[in-house]
């Protein structure tokens, strides 16, 4: 059996790149996040999904919904699924966010925060495992972070470390998973975390590198994505 994850589709707010992580708040996909969904008709195995699980937030559930069409297979939302919590920094641009996680590293919590990123991705991972313990296929609806997170892993140059920043996920691009090598990724990804130092933004060699006006780098952007443009400066984001 393979679990098949996933980001949901696109909304304003990722589309103007502005963080997320309440999920009381009320975001929805936009006309391209809804229509990009036809996408998965190629790449999912729809009619054979048996399980699927969702993050809490709107614009997850939203996505869930739209691809299961006829709720035949059964449908779990799961906490542990969710964006990351941001503090202060929620319903902001998300550079603004990395400009501070750049200065403190991801270890530590955001003012008004709950959890660090690396507490955060912790958490996430230990809700991909958690998907063993339901019928397969599966699919998981969750956020881009998550989705990064996973596609670093994948192309990781041998020996490097966890970074700070991940390349951009795309929407409604799933990453299949085998169930006999899923416990051996989620550990893998978890032993990174307990052994990541802080990355510093500039130190991979053909990474582009974004500025605010002349002050100090705070992310690098790697597409992760044929379709996704470096000639287009998009913002990385969660």
């Amino acid at each position: 059996m393979t679990t098949y994850i996933l980001r949901h589709g696109q909304t304003n707010y990722s589309k103007r790149y502005l963080v997320n992580g309440d999920p009381t708040k009320h975001i929805h996909l936009n006309e391209e996040g809804r229509q990009s969904l036809s996408r998965a008709w190629t790449t999912l195995p729809l009619r054979s999904v048996a399980t699927w699980l969702t993050s809490e937030f709107p614009r997850a559930r939203q996505t869930t919904s739209l691809l299961m069409g006829v709720p035949a297979a059964e449908l779990f939302a799961d906490a542990r699924l969710n964006e990351l919590h941001y503090g202060e920094f929620e319903g902001g641009p998300f550079l603004k966010y990395a400009v501070w996680l750049e200065s403190h590293g991801a270890g530590q919590r955001p003012p008004g925060a709950s959890e660090s990123q690396r507490e955060g991705i912790r958490r996430m991972l230990t809700g991909v495992l958690a998907a063993l313990d339901y019928p397969g296929p599966r699919v998981l609806v969750g956020h881009g972070l998550l989705v990064s997170v996973l596609l670093w892993h994948r192309d990781r140059p041998a020996g490097e470390s966890l970074p700070l920043f991940f390349p951009e996920a795309p929407y409604i691009e799933p990453v299949a998973v085998p169930d006999d090598e899923l416990p051996t990724l989620i550990a893998a990804l978890l032993d990174d975390l307990d052994t990541s130092v802080h990355h510093e933004p500039g130190a991979d060699g053909d990474a582009t590198i974004l500025r605010i006006s002349e002050g100090p780098a705070v992310a690098t952007v790697d597409s992760a994505s044929s379709s996704h443009s470096l000639n287009k400066k998009d913002l990385p984001h969660a």
